[in-house]
């Protein structure tokens, strides 16, 4: 029993250190967003305004007399998680890659290095490409005054775009970490290559219910999530098989070296 509980032990006190070392980096993060969130908040909001260019009396407002300040320390706080997730996937590799066979951490290597680059392309589609397209679309629900008509004009509230902004941004990014999550849940054994292949409808049905809940109501927000997304899950079946192959030959090479 001692020799069970040791090696339990020693992975839970290891992993309380990289959860603080995670933490100590998300504070020192925010702290650095802070400093730099007006900047932040010019870029997040750039795609709207220009869309609003050349148009005078257009703005943002805040309706609570803390709106702002509270919107700046989210600010502060998803920049933190941005500059933090870096440190976040090596923390996670750095704890799984001693259990890892040699065939496996080549496989795994690139899959985590690349998990910072994952989340930073999805975050991009968002900003570069669903956000821009969709504020358009929302925008063209706008009426310009007439006589005995009130026009329609968009004032949106600081905190209520940023939020919108922010949600899209790191959806999008940790979206794109499915390839991530399959392989852990491979290497675990919960999920395999076959039952992945299997469940395919399922699981585009899935894709399908997410992009719907996390982009805005227009027709090209979830199919831009939709479509990337799947191609991300048939991604995963292969790195799931790869990883099956390569547990198979490692464990008839211990089998004959026994």
């Amino acid at each position: 029993m001692n020799d069970v509980q040791k090696p339990l032990l020693e992975h839970l006190i290891e992993l309380r250190r990289r959860l603080l070392i995670v933490v100590s980096v998300l504070v020192l993060g925010m702290g650095l967003a802070y400093f730099f969130s007006q900047d932040i908040f010019e870029f997040l909001v750039e795609p709207l305004t220009t869309l609003l260019q050349g148009q005078p009396g257009r703005r943002l407002i805040y309706t609570g007399l803390t709106e702002a300040f509270i919107t700046y320390l989210k600010i502060s706080f998803f920049g933190g998680l941005f500059l933090s997730f870096p440190v976040l996937a090596y923390q996670v590799w750095q704890f799984l890659s001693p259990g890892l066979y040699s065939q496996e951490k080549k496989l795994a290597i690139p899959l985590f290095l690349g998990a910072p680059l994952l989340f930073l392309l999805g975050s991009a589609m968002a900003y570069y490409v669903v956000c821009p397209v969709a504020w358009k679309f929302f925008l063209s629900f706008e009426t310009p005054p007439s006589p005995g008509v009130l026009p329609i004009q968009l004032e949106a509230r600081v905190e209520e775009y940023l939020s919108l902004v922010l949600k899209l941004i790191f959806s999008f990014g940790l979206c794109f970490q499915l390839p991530v999550v399959m392989y852990l849940l491979g290497r675990l054994g919960i999920v395999s290559s076959k039952m992945l292949q299997d469940k395919r409808k399922y699981a585009f049905l899935g894709i399908v219910i997410v992009a719907a809940i996390i982009t805005p109501p227009d027709f090209f927000s979830p199919i831009s999530l939709i479509i990337p997304l799947y191609a991300l899950y048939e991604i995963s079946i292969i790195l799931v098989k790869r990883t099956e192959k390569v547990r198979i030959m490692q464990t008839q090479e211990n089998v004959k070296a026994s």
